[in-house]
């Protein structure tokens, strides 16, 4: 199993940024593909960003690309997700998840955070 425990969310005016982090414990963490997604009220859950299990490629939603940068410390079984140029749009609750090996952008990951709430004001 796989523990992961975001943090970072919060209220921020369009235009902000935000560091969202998720801590992972339970397995060796670099073994694991961690990714981003997020939800918003009535809509379905979407991917954001994921990140291969030693750094060497990173993968954005169209949405996010150039504005939000994932990224990782194996040391510290960590990733973050950095948010910049923040819209209202991207309100939404944030999780992250984890799977073993391979990446993908598709909601096929194992493991799930509880999420962690973006609100971004106008």
């Amino acid at each position: 199993q796989v523990q992961l425990i975001e943090s970072g969310g919060g209220l921020v005016q369009a235009g902000g940024s935000l560091r969202l982090s998720c801590a992972a414990s339970g397995r060796t963490f670099s073994n694991l593909v961690m990714g981003w997604f997020r939800q918003a009220p009535g809509k379905e859950r979407e991917f954001v960003a994921a990140i291969s299990r030693l750094a060497g490629s990173t993968y954005y939603a169209d949405s996010v690309k150039g504005r939000f940068t994932i990224s990782r410390d194996n040391a510290k079984n960590t990733v973050s997700l950095q948010m910049n140029s923040l819209k209202p749009e991207d309100t939404a609750l944030y999780y992250c998840a984890a799977r073993p090996m391979t990446v993908t952008t598709t909601s096929d990951y194992n493991f799930w955070g509880q999420g962690t709430q973006v609100t971004v004001s106008s």
